[in-house]
C-alpha cells in the first residue's frame, strides 16, 4: 500500500488507478553501457576471467623460477609466505563457520616447516611439524576457551593441508635436479591446469564431481593428461635426463595429484559455504586457489622422483 493519500475523485468521473510515476527513456549509450555491464558480470564457461587468472599464474611461476636459479633462498622465502597467506585464508573462511583459529600459531608453522626442510631435510620436517602441533595444543590448552577441541582440529588441519605440503617443494631442492623437478613440477601443474580448461571449454559434457566442482568434466580431464604427458617428456628429455617414460609416469601422477588438490578445496569451500578464499589474486579468488594443485602435487613428484630414481639405479 502506498503511503501517500489517493487523489479525490471529480464528481460524475471514473476514479482511475493510481499510475506510477513515469521515467525517462534510457538513452543508447546507457543501453550500451548496461549490456557492457551484463557481458562483464557473466560467468565465462569455467567460471572465472581466464586473462587474469593465466596472468597471475604467469607471474607467480616466474618470480619462483627467478628465486628457484638465481637466488634459492628466495623460494623458502616464497613458500613461507605463500603458507602463511593460506593459513591465513583458511583460518578466516573457517571462522565464518564458528570454529575460531588463531593465526599466530599458523603463521609460526608457516615459518618453521619450510626452514626445517631447508635447513635439516625430511627428518627436520618431521620434527619441526610435530613441534607445530604440540604448540597449537599446548596454545588451545592454555586460553580455556570453549570449542577448544574444534579449534585445535581445524588448527591441525590447516597445517598439515598447506605448510606441511607445501615444503615438499623445499625438500625437493635437495636433490640433484632439485631446481628442475621444481621447475618441471611447476610446468605439469599450469599444464593441467591450462589444458583442462582450454579442453574442458571446448568438449566438456560430463562433470567430474557434479556436487562439488560442476565446472570440472572428464574431458577436461582427459585433455589434462594428455597435455601433462607432452610436457613431462619434454622436460624428462631435455631437463631431467631421465628417460621418456620417467616424464609420462611423472605427468600423469601429477595430473591425479593436481586435480586431486583442486577438488578437494572445493570440497572445503562448499563444506563452509563461501565462494572464494579470499579476493587477493585477480582471475583466482586467493592464495589457496592458485595452490590447491600444487599443494598435493609437490609431495607426489617428491615421491615419484625418488622411486624412478630408485628403479633406475636398481635397473
Amino acid at each position: 500500500m502506498s503511503d501517500l493519500p489517493e487523489p479525490a475523485a471529480d464528481a460524475g468521473q471514473p476514479t482511475a488507478a493510481a499510475a506510477p510515476a513515469s521515467t525517462p527513456p534510457l538513452t543508447r549509450r546507457q543501453l550500451r553501457q548496461a549490456a557492457q555491464a551484463a557481458a562483464a558480470a557473466k560467468p565465462s564457461k569455467a567460471g572465472r576471467n581466464l586473462p587474469a587468472a593465466i596472468t597471475v599464474g604467469v607471474l607467480m611461476l616466474g618470480t619462483v623460477l627467478v628465486g628457484l636459479f638465481w637466488f634459492p633462498l628466495a623460494l623458502l622465502i616464497m613458500v613461507a609466505i605463500l603458507a602463511a597467506a593460506g593459513c591465513w585464508e583458511v583460518a578466516r573462511a573457517t571462522s565464518q563457520a564458528r570454529v575460531d583459529v588463531p593465526v599466530i600459531p599458523l603463521f609460526f608453522a608457516s615459518a618453521l616447516l619450510p626452514a626445517a626442510a631447508y635447513f635439516g631435510g625430511l627428518e627436520a620436517l618431521g620434527f619441526a611439524y610435530m613441534g607445530a602441533l604440540l604448540i597449537i595444543v599446548l596454545s588451545r590448552i592454555l586460553d580455556g576457551l570453549k570449542n577448544a577441541a574444534a579449534s585445535v582440529m581445524a588448527s591441525v588441519f590447516i597445517i598439515s593441508w598447506v605448510p606441511l605440503l607445501l615444503s615438499f617443494a623445499v625438500l625437493l631442492l635437495a636433490d640433484d635436479n632439485g631446481k628442475w623437478l621444481i621447475a618441471t613440477a611447476l610446468l605439469l601443474v599450469v599444464a593441467n591446469d591450462t589444458f583442462g580448461y582450454i579442453v574442458g571449454v571446448l568438449f566438456g559434457k560430463h562433470p567430474m564431481a557434479p556436487k562439488i566442482s560442476p565446472k570440472k568434466s572428464w574431458e577436461g580431464f582427459a585433455g589434462s593428461v594428455i597435455g601433462a604427458i607432452i610436457i613431462g617428456v619434454l622436460a624428462a628429455h631435455y631437463l631431467l635426463d631421465m628417460p621418456w617414460w620417467a616424464g609420462a609416469i611423472l605427468a600423469f601422477f601429477t595430473v591425479i595429484a593436481a586435480t586431486t588438490g583442486d577438488l578437494s578445496e572445493s570440497m572445503v569451500k562448499r563444506e563452509l559455504g563461501i565462494k572464494d578464499m579470499s579476493n587477493l589474486l585477480p582471475g583466482h579468488g586467493g592464495v589457496m586457489d592458485r595452490l590447491d594443485s600444487v599443494l598435493f602435487a609437490m609431495p607426489l613428484v617428491y615421491l615419484i622422483s625418488h622411486l624412478i630414481s630408485w628403479s633406475t639405479t636398481l635397473g
